[in-house]
């Protein structure tokens, strides 16, 4: 009987340090949900953006992605928490982009130049998605198969490097996808 009494209390006393290092640790961490705004922003495609991905301007960490979902066409919306520091025109732009070839995905937000500032449950109408890999190899291999034939200058092909404009082999860049909600 007296066993079992000191096991349980043994067992509270376990219990009581694990949940004060908890504690501890989500305090000095700072993983508790920082005190901003949210704002939200649509893109045809978000590939490689998780949940907790962060959103940086210039470089520098200004939120988190914080839920992702489909709105009704089909569009992926991003919820942002921004800091309360970071204030954003309205007109800003919100891209999904890498830091390098292999590195992780973020937002990066670039400030436009309105007078008026996006506030909380803010839409940022103005998004770009990434390109896709082989749309980057398309472009890289059509400006190296037209370079070429810039310095050939072979007149028979008609105007050196011209392409119709209609052909499917030509690559597009990336457009804004700016939504007239």
């Amino acid at each position: 009987m007296n066993r079992n009494i000191v096991e349980t209390a043994l067992g509270a006393v376990v219990l009581i340090t694990a949940l004060a290092f908890l504690g501890f640790a989500l305090h000095t961490a700072d993983a508790a949900r920082p005190s901003g705004y949210t704002v939200t922003a649509a893109f045809t495609k978000i590939d490689g953006i998780k949940e907790g991905a962060d959103v940086r301007v210039s470089g520098i960490k200004a939120g988190t992605v914080t839920k992702m979902s489909l709105d009704d066409k089909y569009r992926a919306v991003l919820t942002l928490d921004l800091d309360n520091n970071i204030k954003l025109p309205v007109d800003s732009a919100a891209l999904v982009t890498s830091s390098g070839l292999l590195g992780e995905k973020f937002i990066s937000l670039e400030p436009g130049g309105d007078d008026k500032m996006l506030k909380n449950h803010d839409k940022i109408t103005m998004t770009q998605s990434p390109p896709g890999l082989e749309q980057l190899l398309g472009q890289v291999i059509f400006s190296m198969s037209h370079s070429g034939d810039n310095k050939s200058g072979d007149a028979s092909s008609g105007a050196a490097g011209a392409t119709p404009a209609s052909s499917p082999a030509m690559p597009t860049a990336p457009k804004a996808e700016g939504s007239s909600e």
